[in-house]
């Protein structure tokens, strides 16, 4: 039997790496299909207000954005009318042409490519062929279609061969004459059969990408830690090295699970306040050195950066800690190196701090099952006999009381009465109960056991039961039990 349902659900949008917030339409207007919200690595056209100066040509490259974050600069030719950011064109590609859609026009286009460091004079930058038409736009919604299909079946080819490599995205070109399969591998790959094999597999040109693991989180995107969606997916477009040394200069913990981000990296956000931290750690000294007083000498343990304040703890008893600020560590560290030695730190420090050690019964931060180990089984068997002796009741009357602690009234009298229909009903039973025979051992007789005969003939008998080896019944017993009289 059919199901006629409809599904509800919402179709996927193929489209969404693109800039796209739905599929362009062949026979409608396409000119808002791309949104700010819907972009990857998105830029904002602040000069589109500013009219340039009289007599001054407008700029005649304009930046036109492809699958998720690859990007690149064209020339627009003479005689093509004035574009606007959101137009669907048809560009220049090696070979054929491919299908995009713009994002920058006119002077801050300028600016883009001399952050990338491109030339605008250069031969190299390629042309705009013409906005895309009807039979472009549809070639690029089969192309669209097929790469998810080439991406899960790419990956059964790479495993059956064998190749220790990722295929993380595939895009095909507008004309569908060419697909670009972006790959992770730790090692070098040898994929000259894989690219026979996907060369007879989908009849198009076969070009293979390599990217890290960082461009792997900007191509697919992802939520962070903080809630918010990845830099490197909205508009981190350079990729800086980030080391332990920045975690360390932050007075962070050095934890992997905390400090890595999607791409099993250090996340690229740790870099962002650096500088400020290093500009905050010019006048503290250095956190090696140890403090020596008359009662001991006093280590170093953490540093509040922002209020200046370091704190200390004497050798051996690390649970006592006192903060002090910048400026006092500076007088003592120049007191020892004058042979002067303080009292005690207690006298000089703003506050103190007691280290409770809880006990993590050997457990660590690095251990990410830490939470499963502190469950104890003996506390959840006692969890679960406490739950089955609870009894379903009402907010105010939990197990028949009520807020008082008391039991209602009502209830008070029902319990009585029950009460008192159980003791009326044993004494009904005790007293309808035959009195037992002493003289035939306490057991109790019936009054018409003495002339019952010992064996009914007219009782039906009982079939004999076969024995389980199937043998015949003893021939020196009948059905009665009687032996054979002689």
């Amino acid at each position: 039997m059919e199901d006629n349902t409809q599904d509800n659900r919402q179709p996927t949008n193929t489209f969404l790496s693109r800039g796209c917030c739905h599929a362009p339409q062949i026979y409608h207007d396409n000119s808002t299909i791309a949104e700010h919200r819907c972009c990857k690595l998105d830029a904002y056209d602040w000069l589109k207000d500013i009219t340039p100066p009289e007599g001054q040509q407008p700029f005649d490259c304009i930046e036109v954005r492809f699958k998720n974050s690859r990007k690149d600069f064209f020339r627009l030719p003479p005689d093509l009318a004035p574009l606007k950011a959101g137009d669907i064109v048809a560009v220049e590609a090696s070979p054929g042409h491919d299908i995009g859609i713009v994002s920058l026009t006119g002077e801050v286009v300028r600016l883009q490519m001399r952050n990338k460091n491109a030339d605008p004079q250069s031969d190299q930058i390629k042309k705009v062929y013409r906005r895309a038409r009807l039979l472009d736009i549809e070639k690029w919604l089969n192309a669209v279609d097929l790469e998810e299909r080439s991406k899960i079946k790419t990956r059964i080819i790479a495993r059956d061969l064998k190749l220790a490599m990722k295929i993380n995205d595939v895009e095909y070109q507008g004309d569908e004459t060419k697909a670009i399969f972006y790959y992770t591998a730790e090692e070098r790959v040898d994929f000259r059969e894989l690219i026979k094999y996907l060369a007879d597999a989908f009849k198009v040109r076969i070009e293979m990408r390599q990217i890290g693991a960082r461009q792997e989180s900007a191509r697919v995107g992802g939520i962070g830690s903080c809630g918010r969606e990845l830099c490197c997916a909205t508009w981190l477009t350079d990729f800086t090295s980030v080391t332990t040394t920045t975690a360390r200069t932050q007075q962070l913990s050095p934890n992997p699970q905390k400090l890595a981000g999607q791409c099993g990296k250090l996340k690229c956000c740790l870099n962002y306040e650096n500088d400020v931290y290093l500009d905050a750690l010019k006048d503290f000294p250095n956190s090696n050195i140890t403090l020596k007083t008359e009662k001991g000498e006093a280590n170093h343990q953490k540093t509040d950066v922002f209020k200046r304040i370091m704190w200390y703890a004497y050798t051996g008893d690390y649970t006592n800690m006192m903060a002090l600020s910048v400026d006092r560590v500076l007088e003592i560290i120049a007191a020892n190196r004058s042979g002067k030695l303080p009292k005690q730190l207690e006298d000089l420090a703003l506050t103190h701090e007691i280290k409770t050690d809880f006990g993590n019964a050997g457990l660590t931060e690095e251990d990410i099952s830490r939470f499963d180990k502190m469950d104890d089984p003996e506390s959840e068997k006692r969890k679960k006999r406490k739950k089955s002796r609870r009894k379903p009741g009402t907010p105010n009357q939990v197990q028949g009381r009520d807020q008082e602690g008391q039991r209602p009234q009502q209830q008070r009298r029902n319990d009585n009465q029950n009460r008192n229909n159980q003791g009326e009903r044993r004494n009904n039973t005790e007293r309808n109960r035959p009195e037992r025979n002493h003289e035939s051992g306490g057991r109790q007789q019936r009054p018409d056991a003495q002339n019952r005969p010992r064996n009914n003939d007219n009782r039906p008998r009982r079939p004999s039961r076969p024995n389980q080896d199937n043998r015949p019944n003893r021939p020196d017993k009948n059905n009665d039990g009687q032996k054979p009289a002689e």
